[in-house]
C-alpha cells in the first residue's frame, strides 16, 4: 500500500480495504491528470493571450490608419471642394460602402441558416429602425448645405 494512501486511509498502521484502496488510487490518478490538463492549458493559454493582446493592438493601429487615410482623402477633397461638402461626400461614401457590405455580411448570415439567420433578421430590424429616425435628419442636413452652396453663402 502507499503511503498516500495508508495517509488518507486514517493513519498509517490500520489495514486498509481493497474498496479504500481502489478509491485512492483513482483520486491520485484524477489528481495527477487535472494537474496535467492545467499544465497544457496554461501552456496554450500563455500564447494564446499574448496572440490576442497582439491582435487588438494590431486592430487599434488598423482604426488609426483608416483615420490618417480618412484625413488625407478629406484634405484632397478639401482642395476642389468646399470643407461642408467635401465632408459629406466622404461620409457619405462610408456610408454606402457600409451598406453594401453589410447587406453582403447579412446575406452571408442567412446562408449559413439556424442560428445566424435569426441573428441577420434582429440585426437588420435594429438598423432599420435607426436608420428611419437618422436619415430624414441627415438627408436635411446635405439639403441645406447644398441650398447654401449653391447659392454662394459659403460662411466658412
Amino acid at each position: 500500500m502507499s503511503d498516500a494512501a495508508a495517509e488518507r486511509s486514517g493513519g498509517s498502521g490500520r489495514a486498509v480495504g481493497p474498496t479504500e484502496r481502489l478509491a485512492a488510487d483513482v483520486a491520485e490518478v484524477v489528481r495527477e491528470e487535472v494537474r496535467e490538463v492545467r499544465t497544457q492549458l496554461m501552456r496554450v493559454a500563455r500564447p494564446t493571450g499574448v496572440g490576442l493582446a497582439l491582435l487588438a493592438t494590431a486592430g487599434g493601429c488598423l482604426v488609426l490608419g483608416v483615420g490618417a487615410a480618412s484625413a488625407t482623402v478629406l484634405r484632397m477633397l478639401e482642395t476642389f471642394l468646399p470643407r461642408r461638402l467635401a465632408t459629406a461626400g466622404l461620409t457619405g461614401g462610408y456610408l454606402v460602402a457600409a451598406v453594401v457590405l453589410g447587406r453582403a455580411g447579412l446575406s452571408q448570415l442567412r446562408a449559413a441558416g439556424g442560428g445566424p439567420a435569426w441573428l441577420a433578421d434582429e440585426m437588420q430590424d435594429a438598423v432599420s429602425t435607426t436608420a428611419s429616425r437618422v436619415v430624414p435628419a441627415g438627408a436635411a442636413a446635405v439639403r441645406d448645405e447644398l441650398d447654401r452652396w449653391g447659392s454662394g453663402r459659403q460662411d466658412y
